[in-house]
């Protein structure tokens, strides 16, 4: 009996471990795929392939000082990863414009958070992931697109995304304007609370870039 007992602990203790390296292998896979899949996008900018890279690692270790948890950690950053990926479908026309957008222009523009939700929705491990692509153009005040939400409506990673989007965004050079100090970009973000951003959310990030 006590042999058998023993064999069948051997026996689950390996199980384990195979089911282990299956779901290591399998996570890998899911991230060699999401990778792909910005790389079409990053293959026409390479100033996306450097701000994805930066507004993935910030919106996670920011998440991370805020408690959230480790399997939520995964969804953030495939979210961040992807927030962009509808703009493969965005012509260079209006994508690489030096200059402002006309409105008919943004029209365009502003479909690219449903094009993501049509180019990632089959895939079913990325749906907890979604509502970075989807909602991070949303306004705290009900102001932003594509659905309008306001306040709480917007998911949380959406309006930490946010956040960390915009200020990256700002002090970041751009064909068309210079690079925003941290200074002048921390102070618009202020004035942007409750109107754009999370109130609750804006001294947090804020305290941790002065950290940074």
């Amino acid at each position: 009996m006590i042999a058998g007992q023993a064999a069948i602990a051997i026996d689950n203790a390996v199980l384990f471990r195979e089911l282990q390296r299956s779901n290591a292998e399998l996570n890998m896979a899911y991230d060699a795929t999401i990778e792909g899949l910005t790389r079409a996008l990053d293959l026409r900018d390479k100033e996306t392939e450097e701000h994805t890279r930066r507004v993935s690692d910030i919106t996670v270790d920011l998440a991370v000082r805020l408690g959230a948890e480790d399997t939520d950690l995964v969804h953030l950053r495939r979210g961040a990863i992807l927030h962009d990926i509808g703009k493969v479908a965005i012509p260079d026309r209006i994508l690489f414009k030096p200059g402002p957008l006309t409105e008919d222009e943004w029209k365009i523009m502003r479909q690219h958070p449903g094009i993501a939700v049509d180019l990632l929705s089959a895939v079913s491990y990325l749906a907890p992931a979604l509502a970075i692509p989807h909602w991070h153009h949303e306004k705290w005040d009900g102001t932003g697109y594509p659905d309008r939400l306001r306040g709480q409506e917007i998911p949380f990673s959406a309006r930490l995304f946010a956040l960390v989007d915009v200020y990256d965004a700002l002090t970041s050079h751009r064909s068309y304007r210079s690079a925003w100090s941290k200074q002048e970009t921390l102070k618009y973000i202020e004035s942007q609370s409750g109107r754009h951003f999370d109130p609750m959310l804006v001294p947090q990030f804020v305290s941790y870039i002065l950290k940074h």
